[in-house]
């Protein structure tokens, strides 16, 4: 058990859960990242996507003697890792410009 690890990880996985929290429900968004974000109801989740990755990453990773529950946990974590920063990613996406609304 590496729990001096395993602690810091988890806390710092709370601290973005809350701030994914505050960006689902009220639309707010860390005051760094205010203007590239577009939609934050998004960026929201995938917040909330990689607090469970490094979770997960936390848990299977660090704390579990099993090794294949160990490979199996962590391969999971950094799946969901990777899906919350396209998730992050399309939320920063600005949208194109639609065919016919430009003036000539």
């Amino acid at each position: 058990m590496r729990l001096y690890l395993g602690i810091p990880v988890v806390l710092l996985a709370l601290l973005i859960a809350a701030s994914s929290v505050a960006a689902i429900t009220r639309g707010w968004v860390l005051p760094t990242n205010r203007k590239p974000v577009r939609r934050p109801q998004l960026y929201g989740w995938g917040q909330l996507v990689i607090a469970v990755a490094l979770c997960c990453q936390a848990v299977f990773g660090l704390m579990t003697n099993d090794l294949d529950a160990r490979q199996w946990g962590t391969l999971t974590g950094s799946v969901l890792m990777v899906t919350g920063i396209v998730v992050i990613a399309v939320s920063q996406r600005t949208a194109g410009q639609q065919q016919g609304s430009s003036a000539p």
